[in-house]
């Protein structure tokens, strides 16, 4: 499957001083918004990227738009180092997209709508009739072409983040960046958000990077997915095991935590899973396992070790970066009785 990678990360880091400890000797205060993250992206797949607030994931698509420089670590487009140059090649800006999450605030509310179609253009292809494309745009999105004459605030909220995607669309990528697209949006407008993102890729061979807090969505959407939390990938799994056969700790009480109306939804949870403490603060993150403080599992080693990712046997690659699935018969042991005392509860 190697051959068929568009988009590789690897050890990927991201650190923000936020300001300073004492008054004399003044040591920086770092958050480690994203902190040796590695994965790849498979042509024309959706990989999907879930965590809370905070986790790190949306400056993962900040950093692949070239929003943000890296601290560390690769991005690598078909084999390109996306930050080999100091200046990104233009060739290379139109191939990688990104449709924001705010539609309001990523469009210009001063200029039209043929005025915020037609910037792409003038930008990556300017000997284009821009007019033509424009129509071709709109009607790419299922709006009609007189659109062109409105401004975003005569549109609905789901008619502007329609707007924002035919944007994206204008350069003709091959790599869309989704950064929760649907979440300021009314759940009536979500779905047709999501079937219009579904109907493009399949027409256009779409790859996307679809980055959000809502499972649901993401059950919908994604061919792979990772969770992410405090700035690590936890969990990299394919859709339908992610959601069949949870293995992390954390993946677990999310999938647990999700609110369900029936009791038939119910039994396709995976057992509850009860966080125990308090997310550890990004500037004094813990020893170990940063999410020892709210494992229910947690061991020894778990406090003093950092975890790597593991395979842990499952169909699709399915990997996961914690110490139950490790080797050493002590480890095993060890999850073998919290696993039995678990149950036992």
């Amino acid at each position: 499957m190697s051959g068929d990678v568009v988009l590789r990360v690897e050890n990927l880091k991201k650190h923000f001083v936020v300001g300073h400890t004492g008054v004399i000797h003044r040591e920086p205060i770092t958050v480690k918004a994203v902190d040796g993250v590695s994965f790849e992206i498979r042509r024309g797949e959706t990989f999907g990227i879930v965590g809370e607030s905070g986790s790190g994931k949306s400056t993962i698509a900040y950093i692949t738009m070239g929003m943000y420089l890296p601290t560390s670590g690769t991005i690598t487009y078909d084999g390109r180092d996306l930050f080999a140059e100091k200046k990104r090649p233009i060739g290379l800006k139109k191939e990688i997209q990104i449709v924001f999450q705010d539609p309001g605030s990523s469009l210009n509310p001063r200029q039209s709508i043929k005025q915020i179609l037609e910037l792409p253009l003038r930008i990556h292809n300017p000997h284009a009739n821009r007019l033509e494309e424009v129509i071709r745009l709109l009607d790419l999105v299922d709006l009609p072409p007189e659109y062109m004459h409105k401004y975003p605030r005569q549109l609905s909220g789901g008619e502007r983040q329609i707007v924002a995607i035919a944007r994206a669309l204008a350069t003709n990528p091959s790599v869309v960046v989704l950064d929760e697209p649907t979440s300021a949006l009314d759940v009536s407008v979500q779905g047709k958000v999501l079937n219009l993102l579904i109907r493009l890729q399949r027409e256009l061979g779409l790859t996307y990077m679809f980055i959000t807090h809502d499972l649901s969505v993401m059950r919908n959407l994604a061919s792979r997915v990772a969770i992410m939390y405090l700035g690590r990938i936890a969990e990299v799994a394919a859709t339908e095991q992610f959601f069949s056969n949870p293995q992390h700790p954390y993946t677990q009480m999310l999938l647990s935590s999700i609110p369900v109306i029936s009791e038939e939804e119910e039994k396709l949870k995976p057992a509850k899973v009860v966080s125990t403490g308090e997310i550890p603060s990004p500037v004094n993150l813990p020893k170990g396992c940063s999410f020892h403080t709210r494992c229910p599992y947690v061991m020894d080693v778990c406090k003093r070790v950092d975890p790597v990712m593991v395979d842990v046997g499952q169909r699709g690659g399915h990997i996961a970066r914690c110490h139950l699935f490790e080797q050493p018969p002590e480890v095993a042991q060890q999850a073998e009785a919290v696993a039995a005392s678990q149950e036992g509860a």
